[in-house]
């Protein structure tokens, strides 16, 4: 018993990764890659982990050697101005993330309802304030860690039967592998649909977050190798889901040339393995991933300002509480305003983007810092890796430029 707490103690940071990542946005982004090019787009969900290990690693040590969280060394070594900007940032990102995600859950929810009962007088609107008003009030009465576990129960469930399916699909299907990679996307969305996968890997706010987890580890010198192991195990199961999602989409959607405009679409992606309660599966599925992404963006900008001012992360604080609300508030603007979910949420992913060279250039500068990492000072190998990391992130910021002027065009 006490080998498996210490197990589960050290995979704590991994597990947060792995249910922050794979959640509304990584699904939709996914099958929406696989439904429209099939396998083409693997390599950005391959690189995207690849180059997000060594971030998190890098983070990592820069915490586990300072004491102290991403943002506070910003603030101290680089200044309060920069710090305040990367803030701002995240906090567009947080807000941007729940707008989409709740866009995309009450449509599947609604989806669903229609589907199943003759209830008429739901709507968008509706489900989002009855999804809302459950997220505020756990988070009042600070019972939502219970809660978020049974979500997390969903949202496994649903990993679980996208890998089923994605394996059916391999084994069942007449074409060879060679036709799941059909050739280079020329569309003009690609671009926008490439930056959205790689922000939802690679996002700035999940590896501030890695900070704030790894100092609430109390991970010292000692445990650098079990950080590592956390960092690897979180982006390969990260990969393992995602990837069996894109062959999913592939096998079920591209295939039979079925096109992912709305949220209910996505829905036929786990038919073949779960038949008629396909519907239902993938519905609990994106609820589950969808308030378990949602409850850890309301608590990320308390979180964020208690890092900047070097003060205790205390929930209770009026403040917190009230940007709490107006950030759960902001996931009706969908509902009230329309759009396409699906598209919101792709384009919300595809901003993360455009701060991770920054970011990453910024952590190069600390880690090599005698000041701030001693006799710790990274060596040459994860400086050649964080510097493609930063190469990638230079082009996966001009992608999405890119991509967003496409949009907007």
């Amino acid at each position: 018993m006490l080998k498996l707490s210490k197990i589960i103690k050290n995979l704590g940071p991994a597990l947060f990764i792995i249910g922050y990542v794979v959640g509304t946005g990584s699904v939709t982004s996914m099958v929406v890659s696989g439904a429209k090019f099939g396998l083409s787009l693997v390599w950005a969900l391959f690189l995207s982990c690849f180059f997000t290990y060594f971030l998190l690693a890098a983070i990592s040590k820069l915490t586990i050697v300072s004491g102290e969280t991403l943002l506070y060394n910003f603030r101290k070594y680089i200044g309060s101005g920069f710090t305040v900007f990367i803030m701002f940032a995240l906090l567009v990102s947080i807000v941007s993330s729940c707008v989409g995600v709740m866009g995309v859950m009450t449509e599947v929810v609604l989806g669903w309802i229609q589907e199943y009962s003759t209830i008429s007088f739901l709507n968008n609107i509706v489900v989002s304030i009855f999804f809302i008003i459950l997220l505020i009030g756990l988070f009042w009465m600070g019972k939502h860690k219970y809660f978020l576990n049974v979500m997390a129960i969903f949202v496994g469930i649903m990993a679980l039967a996208f890998v089923l399916t994605s394996v059916m699909v391999l084994k069942e299907t007449t074409a060879s592998i060679v036709e799941f990679f059909p050739r280079i996307p020329e569309s003009e969305n690609s671009g926008l649909i490439i930056s959205g996968m790689v922000g939802t890997t690679m996002a700035g706010v999940c590896l501030a977050s890695r900070s704030i987890l790894v100092q609430e580890q109390k991970w010292g010198i000692s445990d650098m190798a079990a950080e590592k192991k956390d960092a690897v195990s979180s982006m390969i199961m990260t990969f393992v889901i995602c990837f069996a999602i894109m062959v999913s989409a592939t096998g079920t959607l591209y295939f039979t040339g079925t096109e992912v405009n709305n949220a209910t679409d996505m829905m036929n992606t786990l038919g073949p393995w779960a038949g008629e309660f396909a519907m239902s599966l993938f519905t609990f599925g994106i609820i589950g991933a969808g308030l378990s992404s949602i409850f850890p963006n309301l608590l990320l900008f308390p979180w964020l300002i208690s890092d900047y001012t070097h003060t205790a992360r205390n929930m209770k604080r009026p403040l917190f509480k009230m940007i709490v609300v107006l950030v759960a508030l902001t996931c009706l603007i969908v509902p009230i305003m329309g759009g396409k979910p699906v598209w919101i949420l792709i384009a919300s992913q595809a901003f993360s983007p455009f701060i991770m060279p920054l970011i990453t250039l910024v952590l190069m500068i600390l880690l090599n810092k005698k000041s701030v990492m001693a006799e710790y000072k990274v060596g040459l190998s994860l400086n050649l890796a964080l510097g493609a990391t930063f190469i990638f992130n230079c082009y996966m910021m001009v992608t999405s430029i890119k991509g967003f002027l496409v949009m907007f065009s």
